[in-house]
């Protein structure tokens, strides 16, 4: 009996005539988020381990990040500064990079200007 109890408390929201219908989740755009330590996976093997698909631009015009490389891991600390790190287990951030534009998340340009770096929403 209680666990029919239960059933019936669980599905009464759905039976409520004047329950209001469930909206649709809004996904942000999280990519401004990234910095600090980055690993650029290139193995289509691991593609489900990374966060996100990135494809890597060479026109500044066109790119969603305008990234600085940051030779030091401490100075990686804003928005678009990426400290791009040889092992995967130091980085704070994997990205899946693609050679078709088509099928990236985000769309990164490097820079060779600190101040240049930024990301566009």
């Amino acid at each position: 009996m209680p666990i029919v109890f239960t059933f019936w408390l669980a599905l009464l929201p759905f039976l409520s005539p004047d329950a209001p219908a469930p909206e649709p989740a809004i996904v942000g755009k999280d990519y401004c988020r990234i910095y600090g330590s980055v690993y650029l996976e290139r193995d289509p093997k691991y593609k489900n381990n990374a966060s996100h698909t990135v494809f890597l631009g060479e026109e500044e015009a066109f790119a969603d990040m305008v990234v600085y490389r940051e030779n030091n891991k401490l100075f990686a600390d804003a928005t678009a500064v990426w400290y791009i790190t040889p092992s995967k287990a130091f980085a704070d951030h994997i990205l899946y990079v693609t050679d078709n534009r088509n099928l990236a998340d985000i769309t990164v340009h490097f820079t060779t200007v600190r101040s240049f770096a930024a990301c566009r929403e």
